[in-house]
């Protein structure tokens, strides 16, 4: 396989559009559809679906783009060794969050790292809703869960503990529960597909937190909007102190059950795929997400 046909295909997978990758390459239309069939009857198979109207990645394509990102990343590394490689990180970096940390964390940051990197590229995928890492085909994520998919590796960049909330209005119209099994009276706002949660106090003692109840009146698959909807006297719902740290500071929110939190090992995971090289571009920003905020989080 060549590697000018990989990069093309590369390119080509991320924009969809078979030209204008070939346009980044200096190449004309012509010059790269015929570079791009030369690799597909080397391999076989169709990588990239073509109609008059769009281009896509075919199922082998989807399966051999990170494969074909790691070749790259290899000879981009072994260019490095032998002192050829270029010295500056470069490239297009994908990465996706959940939109409410991006909001708060990462998106005030952006103009610090563009200016320190100024030949990465970011494009942002932001989301409350679950993502797939592999299939999307993110350099990099920021995930708060457990890790447990055995093709991604991760760094941690800080501790997530969740806790409960309530407004001071909806305290005053319903009261504050003075135990956990006080819960199932009060409103609850769940998240999507939210399961019931155990929380534990210092004690040890531990109780459940059924934010999926048939007593939740409220359920949303954004966080933003769940706070918003808890400061505003919606119910008692379950938050990450970085969410509502400043909430809770100000006034706005007030800790229920304050003896309790989450009773999981929960941390914010940047996670890539096993199959992928750490490349340049994703290595510096992993390196300044952890600088700017894993090593003195804001909310600690």
């Amino acid at each position: 396989m060549e590697i000018d046909g990989l990069r093309l295909f590369v390119l080509a997978a991320e924009k969809l559009n078979i030209s204008a990758a070939g346009r980044e390459l200096g190449l004309a239309p012509a010059v790269a559809s015929a570079r791009l069939a030369k690799l597909e009857q080397t391999l076989g198979t169709e990588l990239l679906h073509r109609s008059t109207r769009k281009v896509t990645l075919s199922i082998d394509g989807a399966e051999f783009l990170p494969f074909a990102k790691e070749i790259l990343a290899q000879e981009s590394a072994a260019l490095s060794a032998l002192g050829r490689g270029s010295a500056e990180p470069t490239g297009t970096l994908r990465f996706a969050a959940s939109s409410t940390f991006a909001q708060l964390y990462i998106a005030p940051l952006l103009p610090a790292f563009l200016a320190r990197f100024p030949k990465i590229n970011l494009d942002l995928r932001l989301s409350d809703t679950p993502f797939d890492l592999l299939e999307g085909s993110f350099d990099l994520a920021l995930r708060s869960a457990i890790l447990e998919d055995s093709s991604l590796k991760a760094r941690k960049l800080a501790d997530d503990i969740r806790i409960l909330c309530a407004a001071p209005s909806y305290i005053r119209e319903h009261g504050e529960p003075s135990s956990p099994d006080e819960l199932n009276k009060h409103r609850l706002i769940g998240f999507q597909n939210a399961n019931p949660r155990n929380l534990i106090n210092e004690n040890g003692e531990r109780a459940t937190f059924n934010p999926s109840s048939s007593d939740c009146r409220l359920i949303v698959d954004d966080g933003l909007s769940q706070k918003i909807a808890t400061i505003n006297g919606a119910g008692v719902s379950l938050n990450s102190m970085w969410s509502v740290h400043q909430e809770i500071s100000d006034g706005s929110l007030i800790r229920i059950l304050p003896r309790y939190k989450l009773d999981d090992e929960i941390s914010l995971w940047l996670v890539y795929p096993k199959s992928n090289i750490l490349t340049a571009k994703v290595r510096v920003f992993i390196d300044f997400l952890i600088e700017k905020i894993g090593k003195r989080p804001p909310w600690s």
